[in-house]
C-alpha cells in the first residue's frame, strides 16, 4: 500500500511549542515549516502561552496555567472540548504527538476517538527531571515516569526517536511499538564573518573561546564543563567559556564558577533570542557539552554546523552527532578528561580547522530538510500499516 500522492493534513499535539525555547520547541517548529513546503497541511494544538499572540491561524491553544515550579512553561487544563468539535470536523489523516503529558494525551485520545493513526516523538529523557517535582521522593517519580512511558508509547502506532541511544531506552522499558529513528534536522548555518562576531562579542585577540549553549540546569551537568575550564584556564589563561541560555540553576553554577576562580574567564550570556545565537556559534573555537539527559544533541549539530569541533560527555544521545576522532572528542563524565580534550584544541589551532571542516560536512547531513523526509517515511509506514488513508482517499 502506498501513501497517496494528495497532501496530508496532520495534527500536532505537544505541552512544549514556541515561544517556550528548548530543543523539543526548536524540533517541532522545523518540521512544520519542512512539512509546509512540502504541501502537507499542519495543524497545532498547546498551552496557550501568557502574552503570546500567534501569527500562524493554525495554531489552537488550550487554557493553561503557571505554577511555582515549572516557571515559563504553562500547563494546559480542563476543558479541552471547546476544540474537539472542530478537530473532528477537519478530517486529519494523523495525529503526531511530541509529549506524553496533558496535550499529548488529548492528542491520543481524541484520536482514539475517532480511529485515527498516532505517531508520537519520544524527545525527552522525563527520569532526568524527577528532580522537579516536588513533594515526592525523586525514586518514586522516576518509577511513575517510567510507568506512564511504558503505557502511553506503547499507546500509538509509532514511535519516532531522535537516536539510538533513545530507543535502546524505550525498549529496556518494555516499549515494543515499531519505531523509526528521526533525528531533529538543523537548519542550514546563516552567512556570518567570524571575525565580525568576534568583535561585536569582544573577543580578544588572542582568546580562544569555549561555548555551551542550552538551559542552564543541574541536569545538563553543567559542573563538569565549569571545573574543566578551570584545569584549562590554569595553563591557557587566554581560555574563556561562554554560556548562553538561561535556567533555575544559573545562580548554582554563576556561584561555582567564583569558587573556582575562574569568575574572570567564565560569561553567562543569559537567555539569547533563538535568531542571535547563530553569532556565538560563528565566533566561538570549541563547543563543550556536558549533558547525558539528551534523547539527541541538537546544539551540537548546530554547532558542527558552523565548524566547531566538539568536546562532549558520552553517556546520552548528544554524543550520537559526534564522529570520536573526527568531528570532536567523546569523554567520560570526568572534568579532567574534558579538560585534557580541550587543552589539546586550544593548542592546536590547525587540529581545530581540521575537525571543523569535518563537523560541517557531517552536520550538513543532519538538515530540517532531511528530517523532513524521513519523518514522511515514517508516516507513510503508519499510514500503511493503518490503512486508513488509502480508504479516505478512495472516499474522495
Amino acid at each position: 500500500m502506498s501513501l497517496p500522492s494528495r497532501p496530508l493534513s496532520i495534527a500536532v499535539f505537544s505541552d512544549s511549542v514556541l515561544p517556550v525555547l528548548n530543543g523539543v520547541s526548536v524540533s517541532i517548529d522545523s518540521l512544520i515549516g519542512s512539512l509546509r513546503d512540502r504541501g502537507h497541511s499542519v495543524t497545532v494544538y498547546t498551552s496557550r502561552f501568557r502574552g503570546h499572540s500567534d501569527p500562524d491561524p493554525n495554531f489552537r491553544r488550550f487554557l493553561s496555567v503557571r505554577s511555582p515550579w515549572t516557571g515559563d512553561y504553562p500547563l494546559a487544563v480542563p476543558p479541552f472540548y471547546a476544540w474537539f468539535r472542530e478537530f473532528e470536523q477537519r478530517n486529519f489523516d494523523l495525529v503526531h504527538t511530541h509529549t506524553p503529558f496533558t496535550v499529548g494525551m488529548v492528542g491520543l485520545r481524541w484520536a482514539q476517538t475517532l480511529d485515527l493513526p498516532v505517531v508520537s516523538t519520544y524527545h525527552t529523557r522525563y527520569d532526568k527531571y524527577a528532580h522537579y517535582v516536588p513533594f515526592f521522593p525523586r525514586p518514586y517519580v522516576r518509577y511513575k515516569v517510567a510507568k506512564h512511558t511504558h503505557f502511553y508509547y506503547n499507546s500509538v502506532g509509532l514511535v519516532a526517536c531522535p537516536s539510538q541511544p533513545t530507543l535502546r531506552w524505550l525498549r529496556r522499558h518494555s516499549v515494543h511499538t515499531p519505531a523509526e529513528i528521526v533525528p531533529t534536522g538543523i537548519p542550514l548555518p546563516k552567512a556570518i564573518e567570524r571575525q565580525a562576531a568576534r568583535r561585536e562579542l569582544g573577543v580578544g585577540e588572542n582568546h580562544c573561546v569555549g561555548l555551551y549553549c542550552g538551559r542552564i540546569a543541574i541536569e545538563k551537568n553543567i559542573e563538569v564543563v565549569l571545573r574543566a575550564t578551570a584545569e584549562v584556564v590554569a595553563d591557557h589563561p587566554d581560555f574563556r567559556l561562554w554560556l548562553v541560555g538561561d535556567g533555575p540553576a544559573r545562580n548554582h553554577y554563576t556561584a561555582m564558577a567564583r569558587a573556582l576562580q575562574i569568575g574572570d574567564r567564565v560569561r553567562f550570556w543569559g537567555g539569547v533570542p533563538r535568531s542571535e545565537v547563530d553569532q556565538f556559534y560563528a565566533a566561538a573555537d570549541v563547543f563543550t557539552f556536558g549533558s547525558m539527559t539528551e534523547t539527541q544533541g541538537l546544539v551540537v549539530a548546530e554547532a558542527m554546523s558552523y565548524r566547531l569541533p566538539t568536546v562532549v560527555v558520552g553517556g546520552g544521545g548528544a554524543s550520537a552527532a559526534v564522529l570520536e576522532g573526527e568531528t570532536g572528542f567523546i569523554v567520560e563524565n570526568d572534568a579532567l578528561r574534558m579538560a585534557d580534550r580541550i587543552t589539546t584544541l586550544v593548542r592546536d589551532r590547525d587540529l581545530r580547522g581540521r575537525m571543523g571542516g569535518r563537523a560541517k560536512a557531517h552536520a550538513e547531513t543532519m538538515t530540517t530538510s532531511a528530517m523532513a523526509d524521513r519523518m514522511l517515511d515514517a508516516y507513510r509506514r503508519l499510514l500503511s500499516l493503518d490503512g486508513r488513508t488509502e480508504r479516505k482517499a478512495l472516499a474522495l
